[in-house]
Parts: structure tokens; sequence; C-alpha cells
């Protein structure tokens, strides 16, 4: 290492750093690179998310329909052959209640539940959950089974 190789630490030394509004004489003052007027050279600007230079926005240009009721109540809905197929397992003995399926990762803890018709079930359960559509209520008791609303 000689003086003909020093080179200063990297990140130390900026290059072409403009140093705006510091008075006329460094060619940056007056407006301070922001140009003449209008909402952009003032401080304390900032544009709105989605804002199109007064056009109208997109997302009230888009016409809006339909209607969301707030309090609408969801349903984690399980079929009669997904419980089948869990007797099959030996994982369901003979009783069905919130526990047994949280267990078995059919539904949350917190969650509504509504046994629907699909597929055919054999065992005899005690079925106790939210809600039954008509068709699974006919097949459980068909089965042998006990329906009980929650």
């Amino acid at each position: 290492m000689d003086l003909s190789n020093l080179k200063p630490a990297e990140g130390s030394v900026r290059k072409n750093s403009k140093r705006i509004g510091r008075g006329e004489g460094s060619g940056k003052g007056g407006t301070s690179t922001r140009g003449h007027k209008g909402a952009k050279s003032r401080s304390g600007y900032s544009k709105k998310i989605g804002f199109e230079g007064g056009q109208m926005p997109l997302q009230r240009r888009v016409p809006k329909f339909g209607f969301t009721n707030r309090n609408r109540k969801v349903y984690q809905g399980i079929n009669l052959d997904t419980l089948q197929s869990l007797v099959d397992e030996g994982r369901i003995k003979d009783t069905v209640d919130m526990d047994v399926l949280v267990e078995n990762g059919l539904a949350g803890r917190n969650e509504l539940v509504k046994i629907l018709g699909r597929g055919e079930l054999k065992a005899k359960l005690k079925i106790s959950v939210h809600k039954f559509t008509a068709s699974a209520k006919e097949a459980i008791e068909a089965a042998g089974g006990e329906v009980v609303t929650l």
C-alpha cells in the first residue's frame, strides 16, 4: 500500500450529491428543482393512493353493485362420506361432536358446522353440530344414528 492506491472507505464519499435549496450560487436554489407553483411544489404534499391527476379515479369510475350482509353466518360444510371414511379409518367411534371434528381437522374451534348429505353413511353415529341438511338428517336416521342440533 502506498500513496498511489489509497481510496476512501466504501460508502464514505458521495458522488454528485445535489445540495438542494442552498442558495442561487449552487444552481439548485430558488425553486429547489420543484418547478413553479402547483401542489407538488409545496411542502407537505402527498399524493393520495389511486390519484390520477384529477381524472375520475378507477375505483369511482367502475360501477358498484350487490350487497354484503354483515350478519351472515358462514358454516363449515362436512359431508357424510367424509364422516364414513373417518369411521372406516377408526378415528371416529360412535359420537361426533365439535371436539372430535376439531381433533380430526375438519373444523376450527370457533366455526359453525353443517352436515351435508353427499355420500352414504353406514355407521350408526350420534352427531351433534349446529346444522344439518334435510338429506343428511334423513341418511343419519336411516343408518340408525341420532341427530342433535346445538
